[in-house]
């Protein structure tokens, strides 16, 4: 998983009262790993419980201010401590913040590798979900939270990713509907190019958004059992993984990308390339579903962009991949050892109907509980939701599946194949060798 948004623009801290889900929401849960950092216990006194989050503006933040407002309400006693950190910052302070024990109770996971890291470095509390709690979340959801049958994060959302496009661009270009193949998808770039409009945005500033154009030639041309296989061994020695990099070096061959990509921002201003699509600067980006949000946080009106619409990743000619599988993670939140039992208790109420409703709107997103996914009306949001539900089998993010430093790796070597410095080749052997080091 990768979320709750990598959407992001500046650091704040806001301290926030919050209160304790209604005995009707929480359920009631033997989850807590004693007083919080800041001395509070679970017996009535003060607690306090530190939260970090990645949606730095917009409703994204606004949702977690409201649910705050909204728990202080219930149980004026319990004092959140909201910070809200950029999404590329997350990983390194949050890796030093458990390195040294100074974890927050409550943080954005990853999921994949780096969540196994951090279980088998004993940082993480196990969740133990009630009856009401599963089936406000779902099996599926998680299952992608899940470390050998153990939960340790609650899912928020679902994040199938796939390619956002703007219908008007797309109309300007004379193109009717949208690529299913790889071959499709050249061809509407080059209707594109002749209309005068940039094909595609990426902001290859940040590597992750242009790396993943690789994880999803990789979901293509991979089996499920090679990839599941390499996430066990961290050994990339199936062809296939050469032949995604190959994938990808064809595909630059037809110059799919706006100008001066690789110095581009993914998320930060009218600029980056969610910004190039918010302004009808370029006609398509491939990211996860928090897209539509950030997207409309950058319209000049900071609302939805009115013609943004959405298909899947297209299929390429003889990937061992099933055609339906879809790269995509869910946003969801892990406690640290130390966290109170309020903390899990939050974690409870935010999955229930209400909230979750609030959360998808806020989000501009398909929330876990289904319940609530009635309030999923955008269309790109409808066509990514039948495109999950359809779906033989999902995977993780590539960075988020193989752990911190294989990820890493894995994209700075996709990135430096796409500034004509790297190969194909060149990717399997980075991604080995970050793997071999461990």
């Amino acid at each position: 998983m990768t979320r709750n948004t990598r959407n992001a623009t500046a650091a704040a801290l806001l301290s926030l009262g919050v209160a304790l889900a209604a005995a009707g929401c929480a359920g009631g849960s033997s989850n807590g790993g004693g007083s919080s950092s800041s001395g509070g216990g679970s017996g009535g006194g003060e607690v306090k419980i530190s939260f970090w989050e990645n949606a730095t503006t917009g409703p994204g933040q606004d949702f977690f201010v409201n649910a705050a407002k909204a728990y202080h309400t219930l149980h004026p006693n319990v004092t959140i401590n909201l910070q809200t950190i950029q999404n590329e910052d997350m990983d390194g302070k949050l890796q030093t913040a458990l390195n040294s024990n100074s974890a927050p109770d409550i943080f954005l996971q990853r999921g994949g590798g780096k969540m196994r890291a951090m279980v088998k470095a004993g940082q993480l509390q196990a969740l133990t979900l009630t009856d009401t709690d599963k089936a406000n979340v779902g099996a599926a959801a998680l299952a992608g939270d899940s470390v050998d049958g153990t939960i340790y994060a609650m899912p928020l959302d679902t994040q199938p990713e796939g390619i956002y496009y703007s219908k008007d661009l797309f109309q300007k270009a004379g193109i009717t509907t949208p690529p299913t193949t790889v071959d499709e998808l050249e061809g509407v770039i080059t209707k594109l190019k002749a209309a005068g409009i940039a094909p595609i945005a990426v902001g290859g500033k940040d590597a992750w958004p242009a790396a993943h154009w690789y994880y999803n030639f990789a979901l293509r041309e991979c089996s499920q059992a090679a990839m599941t296989n390499a996430a066990k061994s961290l050994k990339f020695d199936d062809p296939c993984w050469k032949k995604a990099g190959d994938d990808l070096a064809a595909f630059l061959k037809v110059d799919p990308f706006q100008k001066g990509f690789l110095t581009t921002s993914a998320q930060q201003g009218a600029g980056s390339s969610a910004g190039l699509i918010a302004n009808h600067k370029a006609a398509m980006e491939l990211m996860g579903n928090w897209d539509p949000g950030t997207i409309a946080s950058l319209t000049p009106d900071q609302k939805a962009l009115p013609d943004l619409s959405w298909f899947p990743f297209p299929t390429v000619p003889g990937g061992q991949g099933d055609p339906t599988a879809i790269m995509g993670g869910g946003g969801g939140y892990s406690l640290s050892k130390k966290a109170p039992k309020e903390a899990f208790e939050f974690l409870e109420f935010l999955v229930t109907k209400d909230q979750q409703e609030a959360y998808a709107k806020a989000f501009v997103t398909i929330p876990v509980n289904p319940a609530a996914q009635e309030v999923v009306t955008d269309p790109y949001n409808i066509s990514t939701l039948q495109a999950f539900n359809k779906a033989a089998y999902s995977m993780d993010y590539l960075d988020s599946e193989y752990g911190q430093n294989v990820g890493n790796a894995m994209n700075t070597a996709v990135v430096s194949l796409m500034a004509g410095k790297g190969s194909a080749a060149d990717i399997v052997k980075a991604t080995n060798d970050a793997a071999a080091r461990g």
